[in-house]
């Protein structure tokens, strides 16, 4: 699972993990399109990614193909993103490289990943059914999880952390890699001011993550088990 072609290849295939249930969560039919298409590349996904790479694993990040140029619409980026598949621009390498300089001179946040293992993957049955999960940061002797995050609004990611289903990564997580919700916490970096919070888990945080969990479970059963017609899927309710 330590190789990403396998992990997010063929794995993906045969076991669930918390992006799956949240895509479940939003839509059934946006899951089933996901799963037969792939999802396409967002910007906030590249620049996570990016971010991820430059604090957590900075070989990898070094070893990407960098164009010299600002935008992904030149003609040199066009080529290169031919050529080598994966390809970013000098912009969003600065960019990541600001983000990870200032993540790595805040001592608070520094002291989340020191003498820790990086992009530790994991795989086990929860409620009835496998799942995969990769923790970003797995401390403490493995008794600790801490999972990086950039948002463009830190102060509101309380918020966002239930409105993404971050509670169910949360609960997920905690469950694959045998941890309590009081080990997982989220270290989060402001993309705009530079900020950076550190939130950890309470207990109905971690709770709801269970609940969403049963309920994307409980879709996919009827949708992708019991064959459901997933073309007469609605969403009723009362305003």
């Amino acid at each position: 699972m330590v190789d990403d072609n396998f992990y997010y290849g063929e794995l993906n295939k045969l076991a669930l993990s918390s992006s799956s249930l949240k895509l479940l969560l939003s839509s059934p039919k946006t899951y089933k399109y996901v799963t037969k298409y792939g999802s396409p590349e967002t910007q906030p996904l590249r620049d996570g990614r990016l971010v991820h790479l430059s604090i957590l694993e900075p070989k990898k990040f070094e070893s990407l193909n960098f164009v010299n140029v600002t935008s992904k619409n030149s003609k040199a980026y066009k080529e290169a993103k031919l050529n080598y598949g994966e390809v970013y621009t000098r912009s969003e390498k600065e960019n990541a490289e600001k983000i990870a300089d200032a993540f790595l001179k805040n001592e608070h946040a520094l002291k989340t990943i020191s003498n820790c293992a990086f992009e530790i993957p994991a795989i086990g049955i929860v409620q009835g059914y496998p799942f995969r999960g990769k923790a970003d940061v797995l401390t403490n002797g493995g008794h600790s999880i801490v999972d990086i995050k950039t948002s463009t609004d830190i102060k509101a990611f309380p918020y966002s952390a239930k409105k993404y289903s971050y509670d169910v990564q949360c609960y997920l997580y905690c469950k694959l890699f045998d941890v309590s919700h009081e080990q997982f916490k989220f270290v989060v970096i402001d993309k705009g001011s530079l900020d950076i919070a550190i939130w950890k888990c309470s207990k109905e945080f971690y709770e709801e993550g269970k609940r969403k969990t049963k309920e994307a479970i409980n879709i996919f059963e009827r949708f992708f088990i019991e064959g459901q017609d997933i073309d007469n899927y609605i969403i009723e309710g009362m305003l």
